[in-house]
């Protein structure tokens, strides 16, 4: 029997992904385990294996299709097998399946969806003017997606149109064709997707400028678009500002460079600057629970625990791996922690709940040689710290003036939620556990 592929539900955040590249094509014969396609969420890439062997039957969606998911994305099966029954608007459901450790199973949504477009415009069901009757889940995902909701079929109770409903009416359409519907008489995409010729409209596919041309335009990622939304929202939400300071690296310096010399003799991780950094923070904070929090409106969130965010440069933009329970982890379990999140991140593999759940965050941009900067806070988290480059200085020791050097911070935090003397006393006693690091690690 026929087995259909779905998009799996990769993170309890994910909507839809987007594939990203097929590894076999139709009428290719794979084996249980064999790679079938990549797929792209907002924040990392994941391979997608046979779930079965046999003969990939069809496939309902190109490479760079954005995909619902819990839809039949290709059927595997014996040759010359029909897989009508698996395409838009087929009728049996996909066979419930375990996926990444969660159970996932194919709704059918588009069946409905096709039923209401062939019953013409006077199809009851659809809504036409005035008020629409839309849940909040609903409403979200035809805002992301850009589909019109007076063109849903509502299944919800009363005529309200649900977030499957809204899904249902997205999958038809390729992203291109959605902003041009024109009540389309045909249908020529793979899987039954109406695409923008068959709307009448070209569509606004990118297309790169002329050899020559003064400017290229390039299509944000999904990426991008993610980082763009949250840095706006973040912004425009919240009451920041930042507070900056320094302390005397020669302690932390110091360590470093003796961990480096007796690595290979006693077995020791390779520790950073910033671990080190990060393993004060996860101590400090608990003194300063404020800006250990999540700040919810008319609710303040304090945790009794610190689930450190750090932010990651990657190829694919900024992403914010989260190292769980890091408070009472040793420096070396933290220094490796941190590494093996940051590998995954730079990869494009992390699991996107691997990127939720911070209670504050560390962005370390001294690597670069900036002295101070103005992180910009996580929401719902009240407060983040920026790690700065290590500049020269000069002070009074017993009369004599010394260079040593120093290391900025830069802490910004959200004052609906934290006053600036709080902040500034968080800053203080962490400066002071950098400056006598080896008396913290005891």
């Amino acid at each position: 029997m026929a087995t259909p592929v779905i998009m799996p539900k990769v993170g309890i955040s994910v909507e839809s992904c987007v594939i990203t590249k097929w590894h076999k094509q139709k009428g290719d014969t794979v084996k249980k385990g064999d790679l079938l396609f990549t797929y792209e969420t907002d924040k990392s890439t994941v391979d997608e294996e046979a779930p079965e062997g046999g003969v990939l039957l069809d496939v309902f969606y190109p490479e760079g299709a954005d995909v619902p998911v819990l839809v039949n994305v290709c059927v595997i099966g014996a040759a010359g097998e029909s897989t009508e029954a698996f395409r838009a608007g087929g009728a049996p459901p996909a066979p419930a399946q375990m996926t990444n450790g969660e159970l996932t199973a194919e709704p059918s949504l588009r069946a409905e969806q096709s039923e209401a477009r062939q019953a013409g415009p006077n199809n009851n069901n659809i809504p036409t003017a005035g008020f629409v009757g839309i849940s909040p889940r609903a409403k979200k995902l035809a805002e992301k997606t850009g589909v019109d909701i007076t063109r849903a079929v509502p299944t919800g109770a009363e005529g309200r149109i649900v977030e499957k409903d809204v899904a249902a009416l997205a999958a038809a359409f390729t992203p291109s064709a959605i902003s041009d519907y024109q009540s389309p008489t045909t249908a020529t995409g793979i899987g039954g997707r109406i695409r923008a010729s068959d709307v009448g409209g070209a569509g606004k596919a990118f297309t790169k400028a002329p050899e020559g041309s003064e400017f290229t335009d390039e299509k944000l990622s999904n990426v991008r678009k993610l980082i763009a939304k949250a840095m706006h929202e973040s912004l425009s939400s919240m009451a920041q500002f930042t507070l900056n300071s320094s302390f005397d690296a020669t302690n932390i310096m110091a360590f470093r460079a003796a961990v480096k010399a007796n690595a290979q003799k006693y077995g020791l991780p390779n520790i950073t600057l910033n671990d080190m950094v990060m393993y004060a923070v996860s101590r400090t904070l608990l003194n300063h629970k404020t800006l250990n929090a999540h700040f919810l409106g008319d609710t303040m969130r304090k945790f009794n625990v610190v689930h450190l965010g750090m932010a990651v440069d990657t190829e694919r933009g900024l992403l914010v791996p989260t190292i769980r329970n890091a408070d009472p982890m040793s420096l070396a379990d933290l220094a490796k922690a941190g590494k093996s999140l940051a590998e995954q991140a730079g990869k494009g593999s992390i699991h996107p709940d691997l990127l939720q759940g911070g209670t504050f965050t560390v962005s370390n941009l001294g690597t670069f040689g900036v002295e101070s900067f103005t992180p910009v806070i996580n929401p719902p988290q009240t407060a983040i710290l920026g790690v700065c480059g290590l500049t020269e200085k000069v002070k009074t020791e017993n009369g004599v003036l010394k260079t040593y050097q120093s290391m900025g911070l830069s802490l910004t935090i959200d004052h609906r939620a934290v006053d600036g003397a709080p902040a500034a006393r968080f800053l203080k006693e962490l400066c002071g556990n950098l400056e006598n690091f080896s008396l913290l690690l005891l």
